[in-house]
């Protein structure tokens, strides 16, 4: 046994087969072994994989595999890195991603082989953690699975400054893919907020004047304040006997008002003239919003005459022209607080009223300029529902190479619902947030029988419902080019600030809403996405996107021919000699001309 182990291990190190896997990936480790590949073993004891001497270590090894195996190895030391944001919740769950690893069954032949190359630098990595490396060993090791400095990237707040940098790098405004998103905490951008919160607020109480039964107004739904119980909620004011106070008189006239200095800003006329704010003017905006709440929340009857009417209708049409976002903001004015660096939907709540959200700025008290903990952002009111149930689409990508861009598109992914009906009356995380480890926590009461009873759905699936509802054509003539096109264009406006290493791939996991129009909008994006199943869809699909990836960073590398499965690439930047960087920060210098 030990000469057929020896023979192996000396034909995959010749051959450059060494791997090396940290977290919870059987699927990854089975696949390098049928090709050959002899795996490193590392520590599950929470030190880091570092570089062992050779000689003494290799005696060590021989000794212990010639007596059999039953000697313990001795364990790979190395101090822990302790400088990781966010232990609490996310180290427990890393902890026991790391237990499931060890816990993994494997037979003594490739136990006693890898004993054998303990002191061999990995030729290969799949890690779920970088910090879990010696970085000096890291610079030998050839391929590995993971980007450094990703943070521009994948996570909110990093996303949300990224995308606001895109016009220098592309001709795309971000508000068509991308719901509007704010860093509370960074003055400037809390008071963009302010005022984009306003102006929603207007806009939304000319759609709520035009909700009519015939010609008479109604009540609308009533979603309950934050500090309600969640799920709490009002019923709807009655036609004829709803909740009636007077609203002082001018409120229609000056949301008509800011709505047409609005038009006026998109237009570029306050570039001539001195043309005031919408949110600047003489409005008192406390006692507007207070009158909003009472009309969109509490179902006070809104009157108005024929020519406001069309008043409404005509500023809305001229509105829709020139922003992206109207059909999704819907008129009750939500918001998602998101924590900026936190995943897995922890932390995240939904507010209807400025006052709630400038709250939680009281916590983001940093004093840094490119620090925050929180970002706010538009929440999708019309999102496309299937069986009256809310679900977004994990969509995966690999990026190969930053320097020149090289980007595959996986052409499956999968849907997950959250576990209770959609409404906006209602906001707790069960019918908003369609994150597995969010929806696992809660009972599904009052669910479609056609919703699936693990809350997931493939591609495949989708579009089988969409042939039924009579869109067949949405999925490949506007989901696929709208996801693609946004993943391309976050990538394009992040990659000088993600850490690019050559031999480095990466596969990332983008989250998707749909709106009631069927384009996408991008949520976030995901590094080391899950590959734990949830259900017979993931687990099929997660095998196949492992398998698929492994495929095309090192089969496609020997035979550039070879099938990479469902992968197909989305962009392939020319390669330059060199490459001029554009930096956040632009300076023009020179002089003035003179006459």
């Amino acid at each position: 046994r030990f000469r057929k182990a020896k023979l192996h291990v000396e034909k995959a190190i010749k051959e450059k087969k060494i791997f090396a896997v940290q977290g919870p990936y059987p699927v990854i480790r089975q696949l390098l072994r049928a090709r050959g590949w002899v795996e490193r073993k590392l520590p599950c004891n929470g030190k880091q994989l570092k570089q062992q001497p050779g000689d003494q270590k290799k005696q060590q090894l021989e000794k212990t595999a010639g007596s059999g195996g039953d000697e313990q190895r001795e364990p790979l030391r190395h101090p822990w890195l302790h400088n990781r944001e966010n232990k609490g919740e996310r180290e427990d769950e890393d902890m026991k991603e790391d237990r499931e690893q060890c816990n993994e069954d494997s037979d003594d032949i490739h136990e006693l082989m890898s004993y054998l190359v303990q002191d061999q630098v990995p030729n290969f990595l799949w890690t779920i953690r970088l910090s879990n490396i010696d970085q000096q060993l890291l610079t030998r090791i050839d391929v590995v699975n993971r980007y450094p400095q990703l943070y521009a990237l994948c996570t909110k707040e990093g996303l949300c400054q990224s995308l606001q940098n895109l016009p220098w790098f592309e001709q795309v405004d971000f508000n068509t893919f991308f719901p509007r998103c704010y860093r509370l905490g960074i003055e400037g951008e809390q008071e963009a907020f302010i005022e984009d919160f306003r102006l929603t607020a207007a806009r939304s109480l000319l759609k709520l004047a035009l909700q009519k039964v015939g010609d008479r107004p109604v009540g609308t739904e009533r979603p309950p304040k934050s500090e309600k119980v969640p799920g709490e909620c009002m019923e709807l004011a009655e036609q004829d006997g709803g909740p009636y106070s007077p609203l002082y008189p001018q409120l229609l006239e000056e949301a008509l008002e800011v709505c047409e200095q609005h038009l006026g800003v998109l237009g570029h006329q306050d570039i001539d003239r001195n043309t005031p704010s919408p949110c600047r003017s003489c409005i008192d905006w406390d006692r507007f919003l207070q009158e909003y709440y009472r009309v969109a929340h509490e179902g006070t009857r809104l009157m108005l005459s024929r020519g406001q009417r069309e008043q409404c209708q005509d500023l809305l049409q001229r509105l829709e022209e020139q922003l992206p976002q109207l059909g999704i903001e819907g008129n009750l004015n939500i918001w998602i607080l998101k924590p900026s660096a936190k995943s897995r939907g922890r932390g995240i709540v939904c507010a209807t009223r400025l006052e709630e959200v400038l709250e939680l700025t009281q916590s983001c008290t940093s004093h840094s300029l490119r620090v925050c903990e929180w970002v706010v952002q538009k929440y999708v009111e019309r999102p496309l529902t299937i069986f009256n149930t809310k679900f977004d689409i994990r969509q995966w990508f690999v990026v190969t190479d930053w320097k020149p861009l090289t980007v595959w598109f996986y052409r499956e992914c999968y849907l997950r619902f959250c576990s209770q009906p959609f409404s906006l009356c209602h906001l707790e995380p069960a019918r908003h947030l369609c994150n597995v480890s969010i929806q696992k926590r809660y009972k599904t009461l009052q669910q479609d029988p056609r919703v699936p009873p693990d809350k997931i759905w493939s591609n495949k699936q989708f579009q089988e419902y969409l042939a039924q509802m009579g869109q067949a054509d949405a999925w490949q003539q506007v989901m696929v080019p709208g996801m693609k096109a946004a993943i391309l264009n976050a990538l394009r406006c992040t990659r000088d600030q993600v850490g690019s290493r050559k031999g480095s791939f990466e596969l990332f996991g983008a989250d998707f809403l749909i709106g009631e129009d069927f384009r996408p909008w991008l949520l976030e994006v995901n590094s080391c996405p899950t590959m734990s199943p949830s259900s017979a869809v993931t687990r099929r699909l997660c095998a196949n996107v492992q398998r698929d990836t492994l495929r095309l960073v090192l089969d496609r590398k020997d035979n550039p021919t070879c099938s990479i499965g469902a992968f197909e690439l989305l962009y392939r930047e020319a390669a330059v000699a060199s490459c001029l960087s554009v930096g956040l920060k632009l300076l023009v210098t020179g002089c003035s001309l003179k006459k």
